[in-house]
């Protein structure tokens, strides 16, 4: 009888940020890591997702949002904590543009870590990892949520997250492997749940064949559930991410993270998580205290109680989305500043949309056909 092989999977790193970058720098993963040390190392296959593109120097390209990067001297101690594999399907790994993913996929292959998720282009970049050991097979398929990374075609970038051709790639990895594991990028930042739409897709990539379906990019663990017998985690939250406006006196969401531990067997996988702080006060992971540990598994089983109730779980989206609501306004408003911004929130300067235009935006992103047309429109 083969035994079953151990297969560690954890959230979003980014090395570059913070006080991460020093430690990183000098090799150090007796701090960054502590007592996980010892999980990561003598797992079968450890893997995280590297949030950011290896390089020194470059230039950022232009898009929304930061644009992160991590230094060169950085990557080593992921090695050196026993991690063989990063998933680089996300939403920054294209920051710096070609040089940068170029830049990582050299620095990974020289100091001998596996990547999966990005390449020179689609086909490279949606190719599975494929590990083996113990006569047992797992191909690893790392998806994103589209947004400035992801290739389409010949250009480089991640592979994006599109469930009619992700259902073919599953199907593909399921040909190549006994068990096929699905990494996605995506989700809503700092939400602590899944969407409707990411239950229905993730639950239909458990349908296609996934053998377990893990996701990460929300900053935050975001709950999980067993669907048909397939393990499936909305989020994993950070592993290693340092900003100086999250260093606060309380532990936040962004603080919390899980690992995940898949025991593979040639029939089925078992999971198993491991909650943990990361960046509290001091740098690097620790285990919860009691207190810290039971607040969490109370929270989690309640966020877990909501994703098995569509009803619930649709009623919490709305409420985020009510939230959300002013901040989405200001993206659409064709004028808009700090000022305006703060003015419209207070109900002293009017909207510039009129229903009319409303309806119109309503329809160009409602519908399909539109949305295929503005997608392309937007790009030239």
């Amino acid at each position: 009888m083969k035994e079953a092989v151990k297969i560690i999977i954890t959230g979003d790193t980014h090395l570059g940020g913070g006080r991460i970058t020093e430690f990183a720098e000098q090799g150090n993963a007796n701090q960054l890591f502590s007592e996980f040390l010892p999980l990561f190392q003598e797992a079968d296959l450890s893997v995280t997702n590297l949030e950011s593109p290896v390089i020194d120097g470059g230039s950022p390209i232009e898009k929304t949002g930061p644009a992160l990067k991590s230094p060169v001297a950085s990557l080593g101690v992921l090695k050196k904590a026993g991690f063989e594999l990063v998933t680089l399907a996300n939403n920054h790994i294209m920051d710096y543009g070609e040089p940068g993913l170029q830049s990582t996929l050299g620095v990974c292959k020289g100091i001998g870590i596996d990547t999966t998720g990005a390449g020179r282009n689609l086909e490279k970049a949606k190719t599975p990892f494929v590990f083996e050991k113990n006569g047992i097979s797992v191909a690893i398929l790392n998806i994103a949520e589209n947004e400035f990374g992801t290739t389409q075609g010949d250009e480089p970038g991640c592979h994006p997250l599109d469930p009619v051709k992700n259902f073919y790639s599953i199907k593909d990895a399921q040909s190549k492997a006994d068990h096929v594991v699905v990494i996605v990028h995506g989700g809503h930042e700092h939400y602590e749940l899944a969407s409707p739409r990411m239950k229905k897709t993730y639950r239909f990539f458990a349908d296609a064949g996934a053998s377990a379906v893990i996701a990460h990019h929300t900053h935050c663990p975001c709950g999980y559930e067993i669907y048909n017998g397939v393990p499936i985690c909305y989020s994993l939250g950070n592993l290693l991410f340092d900003l100086p406006e999250q260093n606060k006196s309380y532990v936040s969401p962004w603080n919390e993270g899980l690992v995940a531990e898949l025991v593979v067997s040639k029939k089925n996988i078992k999971i198993s998580y491991t909650p943990y702080i990361q960046n509290f006060g001091t740098i690097g992971l620790r285990k919860m205290s009691g207190e810290e540990r039971r607040l969490f598994d109370d929270k989690i089983s309640h966020l877990n109680s909501i994703i098995a109730d569509d009803e619930q779980l649709e009623s919490e989206f709305e409420k985020y989305c009510r939230q959300s609501y002013r901040m989405y306004r200001g993206f659409i408003e064709p004028h808009s500043s700090r000022l305006l911004h703060a003015l419209r929130n207070r109900n002293l300067a009017p909207s510039l949309l009129s229903d009319k235009k409303k309806r119109l935006l309503l329809n160009l992103t409602r519908c399909e056909a539109h949305r295929d047309v503005l997608i392309k429109t937007l790009t030239q």
